[in-house]
């Protein structure tokens, strides 16, 4: 079964028994210095819409409502290393985890996920290109964001489960 929740993952995962996880994503803030702000919207059709879509069909936007954070923190390791000490405890023996992040604390983290799951359990660096974004011309502007995975056994874990008869 999947299951995806939403929250603060130190708050959300507390009630969840230990190895109860085969995989664990962690997207956590990128620690921009900048208060971050979403909108939720939903679109209708509508002969009036303010945007076109499938076939040309126009649909209407409403916003729900918006959140926001502020993405700065003081000591972003002392922020990460308890929820990373938490989601090696969630996974199971033969589990993985994926930490996205960009180029701001990306080293830092490295280091940190090291230290908790040792150095063999760094299973690759995965770099996520991308050509939209910022063209600035002042500086190289950034293009990329960095996913890590680590097992949480480097001997004994699952890459593809769609290739394993049943997830226990």
């Amino acid at each position: 079964m999947i299951e995806v929740h939403f929250g603060d993952n130190l708050e959300v995962t507390s009630r969840f028994e230990s190895g109860s996880f085969h995989l664990i994503y962690i997207d956590p803030p990128f620690n921009t210095g900048k208060t971050q702000k979403r909108d939720s919207l939903r679109t209708v059709l509508s002969p009036e819409g303010d945007r076109e879509g499938f076939k040309g069909q126009r649909y209407r936007t409403l916003k729900l409502g918006s959140r926001e954070y502020k993405d700065c923190f003081d000591d972003y390791m002392a922020f990460l290393e308890p929820r990373l000490v938490e989601a090696r405890r969630l996974l199971a023996p033969d589990a993985s985890l994926f930490v996205h992040l960009d180029c701001r604390e990306v080293h830092y983290a490295k280091v940190l996920l090291d230290l908790i799951f040792g150095r063999a359990s760094f299973m690759n660096e995965i770099v996520w290109a991308y050509d939209y974004g910022g063209r600035t011309k002042r500086r190289w502007p950034a293009k990329h964001d960095t996913l890590f995975w680590y097992a949480r056994d480097p001997g004994a874990y699952v890459f593809r489960y769609e290739d394993i008869d049943r997830i226990p």
